[in-house]
């Protein structure tokens, strides 16, 4: 109502203006600047009382930590800190100062924000949820002023709802809270997070609503050392990938609202997943539940679930028609590729394909019999000689490389300067950093000859099983781990 009076009056004043003869049109430019700066600043949070609201999403009521699949000891830990929010009372007789932020850590996809909505309902506070880049903006004090408000916020919406806490969940936290002073032509930066750290260092246990920060990130490294000092993020929680067990839950969680058939085995596609996140295996879920609608299925069965793993390793099939040598050229190198590996690992090769999918014209899946968070030498040398092996394949079959192994080679130099770094190699115990570069290529160039000629030796002593399956590929464009195992024990029986 204020802003229709003050545009009625301003424009009966030009009006009056005009009649009486000045030239206003100074006047007019003037004002239609200072609109157009107050709709940008107004537009990007900050005006007449300008604050964070617009910023701000709020949790579901019911969310509860038994919805997230998992990450048991990432829970626990959680809730041991929460317990600061809820036994308020008696740390206070105590003398103990509550715990003003909890940062979360980990790869994206493993569960951070989840679990922050959890601990709004488990602690029964408000909750405020923003992304650490809606505080960055190029206009100087938005950000500050948007930390400000969002404090304020919180407390006021605690007030309204007669809460007695507030948590403020802050994602991409890195962002808001980088290292002062790798932004030197943009102090902005640094003066949101100091903001930040002046909100934080005001929260006390005594104030009639208790805040506390939880922050995500998954970038540790970035953050300013300030903000990670005792009395700010008291608690540091680790949200990792979670194990074989951990991706049964979250695989049932995701399907209790699908229909499974009798033959959906949900351990079995657990154990194929290895390395996948939460946010993996719940893509995972909702694509083998459009196959079974593609395939006007009634419900999810096991085929559809192993296709949703390819499609999300590797993404959608695609509509490419590589030419009949191309196709015999990739059946070769991905059998080289399967063959040696199920040599070297047995039980290791889920399927083989040479189906175009993504960026691929052919691939082996892997399934590792047992998960593995420390390789020895003979692992780093196996996963090697597996790399090597397609580009071998082709060599011994058609006479000549391709430009298929390029990605293999990358992996192969990765693999072989992690065995150098980890004191495997002729070098001994070194710094890989400060190694010259040619001693490097020296010491890359012995161990890569050597399993060379191992993974050569290899295929030319399973010629015969080699060939068979080059076979089945150009005939079917695709061969199980179980049918690829069948030939090899066909193989050994007949010999």
């Amino acid at each position: 109502m204020l802003k229709e009076i003050f545009a009625g009056v301003g424009l009966a004043v030009f009006v009056f203006l005009t009649l009486l003869g000045y030239n206003v049109f100074p006047v007019v430019v003037l004002m239609a600047l200072l609109v157009t700066i107050f709709l940008l600043v107004n537009r990007n949070g900050v005006g007449l009382g300008g604050n964070a609201k617009k910023l701000e999403y709020t949790a579901d009521a019911d969310f509860t930590f038994d919805m997230i699949g998992g990450q048991n000891s990432a829970i626990q830990e959680l809730q041991e800190a929460l317990k600061f929010v809820l036994e308020r009372e008696k740390i206070k007789v105590l003398g103990i100062r509550p715990i003003k932020g909890i940062l979360l850590t980990g790869p994206p996809g493993t569960g951070k924000t989840l679990l922050a909505k959890a601990a709004a309902n488990f602690t029964d506070s408000v909750f405020i949820a923003v992304s650490g880049s809606e505080f960055i903006q190029m206009y100087a004090g938005v950000g500050a002023e948007r930390v400000r408000s969002l404090f304020k916020n919180a407390r006021d919406k605690a007030q309204k709802g007669k809460k007695s806490s507030a948590i403020i969940f802050i994602d991409e936290i890195d962002i808001l809270g980088g290292k002062r002073g790798t932004n030197v032509s943009h102090h902005e930066y640094d003066q949101t997070l100091n903001q930040l750290l002046v909100e934080m260092d005001g929260l006390k246990s005594d104030s009639a609503t208790q805040i506390l920060v939880l922050g995500a990130t998954n970038r540790m490294e970035a953050l300013d050392e300030a903000l990670l000092r005792p009395g700010r993020f008291d608690r540091m929680v680790k949200v990792d990938l979670p194990d074989k067990e951990g991706r049964l839950a979250i695989l049932k969680i995701h399907t209790r609202n699908k229909p499974l058939a009798e033959d959906a085995d949900l351990a079995r596609i657990a154990h194929e997943t290895f390395g996948f996140s939460g946010a993996h295996l719940e893509s995972l879920a909702n694509e083998a539940a459009i196959f079974a609608l593609r395939e006007k299925e009634p419900a999810i069965n096991q085929k559809h679930l192993k296709e949703a793993i390819d499609k999300v390793i590797m993404g959608e099939k695609s509509d490419r028609k590589p030419s009949p040598a191309d196709l015999n050229r990739v059946a070769v190198h991905e059998a080289g590729h399967a063959l040696i590996s199920e040599l070297l690992n047995p039980n290791s090769v889920s399927t083989v394909t040479i189906r175009p999918r993504g960026n691929a014209l052919g691939y082996v899946r892997h399934n590792p019999e047992d998960e593995s968070y420390l390789q020895t030498q003979k692992a780093l040398e196996n996963q090697i000689k597996i790399a090597l092996a397609g580009a071998l394949a082709e060599e011994l079959v058609l006479g000549d490389r391709s430009t298929g192994a390029t990605g293999d080679y990358a992996q192969t130099m990765n693999l072989v300067k992690h065995m150098i770094a980890a004191g495997m190699s002729g070098l001994g115990v070194v710094e890989l950093e400060q190694l010259p570069q040619e001693r490097v290529h020296e010491a890359s160039s012995i161990i890569l000859k050597d399993l060379e000629q191992q993974t050569r030796r290899l295929l030319e002593e399973n010629l015969v099983l080699f060939k068979e399956i080059v076979d089945i590929l150009a005939d079917k464009e695709y061969i199980t781990g179980e049918k690829l195992r069948e030939c090899l024990a066909g193989l050994k029986a007949a010999s």
